[in-house]
Order: C-alpha cells, then sequence, then structure tokens
C-alpha cells in the first residue's frame, strides 16, 4: 500500500463518522466529504457531525435486547459513536439515551482532531469528482441521500432506489409541564424515574384520538404515496388503525401506577430525558407528520401540556435505501465495484446503532483492502454479523429496512422456553466471537 492512500468517505453521520475514525485510527488517511453547514436535508438542523434527527434515545442497553448486545459488541471494538454516546448518557432507565447536541458536538470535536482526517465541506454530486488518488469510496450518505447523489447511485448501482418516510417527536420544556398532572414514575417501579408520565382516564384518550385522527397533515412534497416503516409509525397513522391500537404502543399504562393514588390510568403518554441538564423532554414515541400548528393544539389536550412550549415540533422525511441483498456482500461492499462500499441506512439497516455498526464494517474492511489483507465477515452468530447477512443475503420477496434482532441471529441449536435466558446465552456467545474479531483486529 502506497503512503500517500486515502479513502473517501461520503457523509459524516453516524455510518460515516464510525467508518472514517475506524480508518483513520488503523493509519490511513481520510478526506470526509460532508455538505453541512453549506446544504442541509429537510431534517438536519445542527452544524455538527453524527446529528440524531429523530429521537434521542439509542433504545435499550440490556445485553437481553438485541440493540443492546449490538452496543456492547461495538463498545469491545473501540467505536467512537459508543464512546461518545457513553460519554453523554442521559437518564433513561434501561436505555441508553443522550444528550443530543452534547453527543454530535463530541463526536464532531474527535472528527475534526484526528490528524488523519481531512475534512471536506461540499456535497459530493458526482463519484468522478472525488480524488482519484483515492482507490476506495465508503459511501454513507445516510437516510437523506439528495436527489444528485441519488441520481448517481441509481446509474452506479443499475438498480431503482426504493424509499419510505421517516419521522421525528416533538420536544417540549420541562418547566412548561403541569407537573400536578404529570408524575415521574419507572414502568412496574424497576430502576430509577426517568420517565414523565401524563396519564389520560378513557374520555380524555378518546377525544385526544379523534382529534389526532382528523388533524391536519403536512404535505408530501418528494412523492404522492406515503410509505411508513413499521418500527417508526407517526403517532396519528397509529391512531388510525384502532380505538386501542395507541394503548398498546406507545400509550401503554401497565406498570405506570400514579404514585399519587397507586392507580393506573387509562393510557399514559411518556415523555423521556433529551439533554443533559435535563430541562427537555421529548414525548416517547410519538413521531407525526402533523402540521406544527396542528401539533400545538391537538398535543397540548394531552393532560399536563397544556401550557408546554414546544422547541421543536415533529417532522417527516423520506429515507432512502437502496436493494442491498441484490447489491451488496456482507461487508457492505458493491458487488459489481470492489472499490466501493455503502454504510448506514442507505443500505436498509434500520436505527442508529445499526447504522453505526455498518459504518464499523465498512470502514474496517476498506482498510483491509487497502493493505490487501483478508476483510473481515462478522459470524452471523453475532449482532454486527446478523445485520450484515441479513442486508447482503435477505431472500424474502420484499426487502425492507430491520432494526437488529435476535432473529436475524444464529440460534443456539437447541430449544430454551425461557426468552431472557436464550437471549442471555445467544449474547454471552456473542460477545465470545467478538472477542475473536478483537483479537484478529490487533
Amino acid at each position: 500500500m502506497s503512503n500517500n492512500t486515502r479513502i473517501n468517505v461520503i457523509g459524516a453521520g453516524l455510518a460515516g463518522s464510525e467508518a472514517a475514525w475506524q480508518i483513520a485510527e488503523r493509519g490511513v488517511k481520510v478526506d470526509l466529504y460532508e455538505m453541512k453547514p453549506d446544504k442541509k436535508s429537510p431534517a438536519h438542523h445542527e452544524d455538527s457531525f453524527a446529528e440524531l434527527v429523530c429521537s434521542n434515545s439509542l433504545r435499550s442497553d440490556q445485553l437481553e435486547n438485541a440493540v443492546g448486545l449490538l452496543k456492547e459488541e461495538l463498545r469491545q471494538l473501540n467505536s467512537l459513536i459508543m464512546m461518545c454516546a457513553d460519554n453523554n448518557r442521559v437518564p433513561a432507565g434501561g436505555a441508553l439515551a443522550v444528550d443530543r447536541k452534547g453527543f454530535s458536538e463530541d463526536v464532531t470535536k474527535r472528527i475534526l482532531n484526528h490528524p488523519n482526517i481531512n475534512i471536506i465541506n461540499r456535497e459530493v454530486v458526482l463519484l468522478s469528482e472525488l480524488s482519484k488518488e483515492n482507490d476506495i469510496t465508503v459511501i454513507a450518505t445516510g437516510p437523506l441521500t439528495s436527489d444528485s447523489l441519488s441520481e448517481e447511485i441509481a446509474r452506479l448501482t443499475g438498480d431503482e432506489h426504493l424509499y419510505f418516510y421517516d419521522a421525528a417527536a416533538p420536544i417540549v420544556q420541562l418547566d412548561t409541564i403541569d407537573m400536578d398532572i404529570a408524575y415521574k414514575a419507572a414502568r412496574y417501579d424497576k430502576g430509577t424515574a426517568d420517565y414523565i408520565n401524563c396519564p389520560m382516564d378513557r374520555e380524555q384518550y378518546e377525544s385526544f384520538r379523534e382529534e389526532l385522527i382528523n388533524a391536519e397533515l403536512a404535505p408530501l412534497k418528494e412523492f404522492e404515496n406515503l410509505k411508513v416503516f413499521e418500527g417508526c409509525m407517526p403517532i396519528e397513522e397509529m391512531a388510525r388503525r384502532g380505538i386501542d391500537t395507541m394503548r398498546f404502543g406507545p400509550l401503554k399504562p401497565v406498570g405506570l401506577a400514579d404514585p399519587r393514588t397507586g392507580k393506573e390510568a387509562y393510557a399514559v403518554v411518556q415523555l423521556r430525558q433529551d439533554n443533559m441538564e435535563g430541562t427537555l423532554f421529548n414525548i416517547v414515541g410519538f413521531q407525526t407528520h402533523l402540521k406544527w400548528g396542528e401539533q400545538k393544539r391537538v398535543f397540548s389536550m394531552i393532560p399536563g401540556l397544556s401550557n408546554a412550549e414546544f422547541l421543536r415540533y415533529g417532522v417527516m422525511h423520506r429515507n432512502t435505501y437502496i436493494n442491498s441483498p441484490k447489491l451488496l456482500d456482507a461487508t457492505y461492499n458493491l458487488k459489481s465495484d470492489k472499490h466501493i462500499y455503502f454504510a448506514g441506512q442507505i443500505t436498509g439497516v434500520e436505527g442508529y446503532i445499526e447504522s453505526t455498526a455498518s459504518g464499523f464494517v465498512a470502514g474496517v474492511n476498506a482498510v483491509r483492502q487497502a493493505h490487501s489483507l483478508n476483510r473481515i465477515i462478522f459470524p452471523s452468530t453475532t449482532a454486527i454479523g446478523g445485520l450484515s447477512s441479513y442486508v447482503s443475503s435477505y431472500v424474502g420477496g420484499n426487502f425492507q429496512p430491520m432494526n437488529v434482532n435476535f432473529g436475524i441471529i444464529d440460534s443456539l441449536g437447541k430449544k430454551i422456553r425461557n426468552k431472557k435466558e436464550k437471549n442471555t446465552l445467544l449474547a454471552e456467545r456473542a460477545l465470545n466471537h467478538i472477542q475473536d474479531i478483537v483479537n484478529t483486529l490487533k
């Protein structure tokens, strides 16, 4: 490998930042292209890297949960994103939630200060614009890839682009929540009382649902048809699916007794801390496509939020992903062009940590290719490997974005009835196999 070898990374989101960091940490120079601050997608607001555009929760941090296992695998592999997430943790019970701004600024500072990373602030429209010295490129432009680069990727892959819509929840200011009505509690009193709970009786719930169903939606710009990812369903869409759908989802009241009365409400809206100072809270599960004025009107019907100040309204945006099983191998390398890797949600992985994992795999293997070393395929006994296997070898009729889950990790080969015990054994096996990869990468 030449001393002048450089690798391009396009996009400084979670996947791109992770990929760039892993490449740079292995002694290879990186040109990291990021179109912010000159140009932003409709969902981005900050100039910093690794911006969390939806929730500030990275979901469960428990090993018996697949995304908790995925986090631990990445920790053992010295992931940049996990390092910064742990440094900027805010209370969220058994989940890992972060101070949104602090996390992004932490990632940005580390990237900017790395001697092997060169930041180029401009939009990439054509791959031919990139330096000819850089033999390898990682495309990590995310679910909001610009139209011009999307067209370039379509030409590159010779395949039709797919898409679905994703949505972000509103954020309110803590001191405008009426705590005479709302209360802090953990479900079943497990852990600390990190969530604020707004109780609804049946009449309040049904009135709220009726207004939610009939509220005016923001117009769609890119496409006429609305396709939503089931794991990030807009609250108004959920309400339309049945009178009790929300009560079995984000408004589930079970295990959230009001400590003042000892009774469970008919429905409960939860709010989760969004920043380190604990001054901002987001409404859990309230991704929405309502017009902003309608959000203020309808969400103010929630008991305890009648006078709440909304510091950010929910937004909905297009997510674009490629037909990865046809196009990519298990290292996220393009089958038709070995000098190009993809990473992040554009591959069809869904979620912050899943995007990070794909960036890690693509980045490490781009370096190994540059060094003429055998690439590392993570075994599907691990969460990282199960995810890359799903993306590269799904054989169903309709490829859809996927969160990590134990269903895509190889089974133990024996039946265990207790789900927690089974998942714990799967996690133990996975971490043993990750340790083998850690040793390989030394």
